[in-house]
């Protein structure tokens, strides 16, 4: 599993750059996740985020797992992090912010070229 968590951080670090997030301090985990393939926590006031991907993942789960994919789509997360906070201070539920983030991050994947 090492050769996917190497993998995951060369792809995650390739889009930081291309999106112009290199004022990010990024560090990476490779542990057990309860529902994700990755995940990303942001600390955007110290410019912090911890990249998670999960090291055990279910074996039913396993035939979906896409390294490039999933680093691709953390780091869209962090391309919208500050709007998805800034959000979260105006009178809307933390769902409804979550939810309209997730769709648009799930559409830049695909309309963004590997």
């Amino acid at each position: 599993m090492t050769k996917d968590f190497d993998e995951f951080q060369k792809h995650f670090r390739k889009y930081q750059h291309r999106f112009g997030l290199t004022g990010y301090k990024v560090y990476f985990k490779h542990e057990p996740l309860e529902k994700s393939f990755a995940e990303i926590s942001i600390n955007q006031g110290e410019m912090g985020v911890t990249v998670r991907l999960n090291s055990e993942p279910p074996d039913k789960d396993k035939p979906f797992k896409d390294v490039k994919r999933s680093a691709k789509h953390e780091a869209i997360h962090v391309l919208v992090g500050r709007l998805e906070e800034n959000a979260r201070y105006r009178y809307s539920s933390g769902n409804e912010i979550y939810e309209a983030t997730e769709e648009l991050v799930i559409k830049l994947e695909e309309l963004i070229d590997d």
